[in-house]
């Protein structure tokens, strides 16, 4: 299993997600978005796995933002808007191979194991 997590450093469900893979002694990389970011390819392949471009903003984000990208034609737009502004991109990320999730969600993880 090749598990990355990309995650926040102030994301609450980003900690939670980093201890849960941790208590289940499982190894991770871990990438920051507020630095690194993610890749076009990277992002296109989440946006594949979780079902849509959506699933990937941040609820929590600013909401002028959020809304702008609601106004954005087409997901290419979107996801462009996504990776310049790695902030509206929610968190945490975890991927295994082409699986991903976007979001706190161990339950899918564990079938994963």
């Amino acid at each position: 299993m090749n598990i990355q997590l990309f995650y926040r450093s102030k994301c609450f469900d980003s900690k939670k997600a980093e201890r849960w893979f941790k208590e289940r002694g499982i190894r991770l990389q871990r990438i920051d978005l507020d630095f690194k970011g993610m890749s076009r390819g990277e992002l296109e392949s989440v946006a594949r796995a979780v079902g849509s471009v959506e699933a990937l903003i941040n609820p929590k984000a600013k909401k002028e933002d959020v809304l702008l990208l609601k106004y954005l034609d087409g997901d290419g737009a979107r996801l462009e808007k996504l990776l310049e502004n790695p902030a509206l991109i929610k968190s945490p990320i975890v991927r295994n191979g082409r699986q991903a999730t976007a979001g706190y969600y161990p339950e899918v993880w564990k079938g994963w194991e």
